[in-house]
């Protein structure tokens, strides 16, 4: 089957594009762009003049849950919200349960994604066995299996010895490390960012500190193994600063920031409610600010998600017992544009290269490009549409999110995997309320 995607404005930062152009895809990969492609009689034709065209969008920072959790979320949720968002790849984190530290964990969430088929799913296998950061897992087989990379995310490698043996080892693969930087014995229980909310609260403390210890000392061990590490959900300045310091000096290091941390802040924990408890915690606005200049400034790579959803009952316990994390791949998108684009502090280009081209690039996957002969993935976005957040419409089984209510603009209307559309979906409302078909007619307009 033929496609015609006419007259959006393509942004392909892998290749430099940005104009107004026509997309032809045929048996699912891109075979033409054109400002003006000849009419194809049995061509399926999607008029997308006005709307912004991308690569499908790449999270490199997702917490699937299954195998295990089934109740917080499934792949077959997940990978519809991540449709639903934009994404049209993803990369799972390994702290499911089982762990992912062997090989018959990632075939079979490889098996899954492959059963439901609807956006590509990368697995990241586990540092050490059991992430309990006490010995190395089975690396050579996790690369054979097919992990993209390898991470403890969910809880740092403490062992700095482990850490450089971890980083030793991935050079061999040529695979990243996905490193979750915190200092336990300085979080020592906290809940909240250390400073004026912790002390109005009572709630226990985190301090910057504990992240930035951490960022240091995996920085210093990149620059003695030449290993590149990559710093998951920065959340400080001086997290900030460390990184832009280590680029300056050829370190190989590269981070990434999530939309709750560059567009909240630890005031919203005054209000007690647990869908602000995040790890790392939200900082302040000074910290907020450090990060949306990092990402200006290229010291942070890439915009992630790190989607973590947690069942209703989870999160309505008290404060200090509810389980850190907050969903966020069908907001990804639309939070990025409204406090980094709409509120110019990036411009287009930027923005969707740190969602698309940077993170493939780092996690050496397909995808994030509009090249010729690429599958089909793309995302097809409305600039101007404006909404409101309504948790209880998401695809994805988590509710926990502290972007319930906020009125966001600009969203993703469309996303296509290897040509096919995957989002909208039908029978179901997405997250912006509308109720969507499956498909456009034989020469819809969006």
């Amino acid at each position: 089957m033929k496609t015609v995607i006419q007259g959006g404005r393509i942004i392909d930062p892998a290749n430099g594009v940005d104009g107004v152009y026509d997309l032809l895809i045929e048996d699912g990969k891109i075979t033409g762009m054109e400002q003006s492609l000849p009419v194809i009689d049995d061509a399926r034709v999607i008029d997308a003049q006005g709307k912004l065209l991308t690569p499908g969008l790449v999270d490199m920072h997702v917490h699937l849950r299954e195998p295990g959790r089934e109740d917080k979320e499934t792949i077959e949720t997940g990978c519809a919200a991540a449709a639903a968002g934009g994404v049209t790849s993803l990369a799972c984190m390994p702290n499911t349960v089982p762990v992912n530290d062997n090989k018959s964990v990632t075939e079979f969430i490889l098996h899954r994604a492959r059963e439901i088929n609807l956006v590509n799913v990368y697995p990241i296998g586990a540092i050490s066995k059991g992430l309990k950061g006490e010995e190395l897992s089975e690396m050579a087989e996790l690369c054979e299996a097919g992990v993209c990379a390898y991470s403890d995310d969910g809880r740092p490698v403490m062992n700095s010895l482990l850490m450089r043996r971890a980083l030793e080892y991935v050079r061999l693969f040529g695979l990243p490390l996905i490193s979750h930087c915190e200092d336990l014995n300085l979080c020592a229980d906290g809940v909240v960012n250390e400073g004026y909310v912790s002390m109005v609260t009572g709630l226990r403390g985190i301090p910057c500190a504990a992240e930035e210890v951490m960022v240091s000392r995996d920085i210093l061990l990149a620059r003695m193994t030449r290993s590149p590490v990559h710093i998951a959900h920065v959340s400080t300045a001086g997290s900030v600063a460390l990184i832009r310091q280590a680029k300056r000096e050829g370190i190989p290091v590269t981070a990434e920031a999530t939309p709750h941390h560059f567009s909240l802040t630890e005031e919203l924990v005054l209000s007690f409610n647990t869908n602000t408890k995040v790890n790392p915690p939200l900082r302040s606005q000074s910290d907020k600010e450090a990060l949306i200049e990092g990402l200006s400034d290229g010291t942070i790579d890439v915009i992630a998600s790190d989607h973590a959803p947690h069942t209703l009952a989870e999160k309505e316990q008290e404060y200090d017992l509810a389980p850190f994390g907050m969903v966020g791949l069908e907001t990804l998108l639309s939070v990025s544009l409204t406090n980094l684009y709409h509120s110019k502090k990036l411009n287009l280009p930027t923005l969707v290269a740190k969602m698309t081209s940077h993170p493939a690039r780092i996690l050496k996957i397909p995808g994030g490009t509009l090249s010729l002969g690429c599958p089909a993935d793309i995302c097809i976005i409305d600039l101007e549409k404006n909404f409101t957040v309504d948790a209880s419409r998401f695809y994805s089984k988590g509710r926990n999110t502290s972007f319930h209510g906020q009125e966001l603009t600009g969203a993703p209307i469309m996303t296509l995997r290897a040509g096919k559309i995957v989002f909208p979906q039908e029978p179901h409302k997405g997250p912006q309320g509308e109720t969507f078909a499956t498909t456009t007619s034989e020469h819809g307009q969006l």
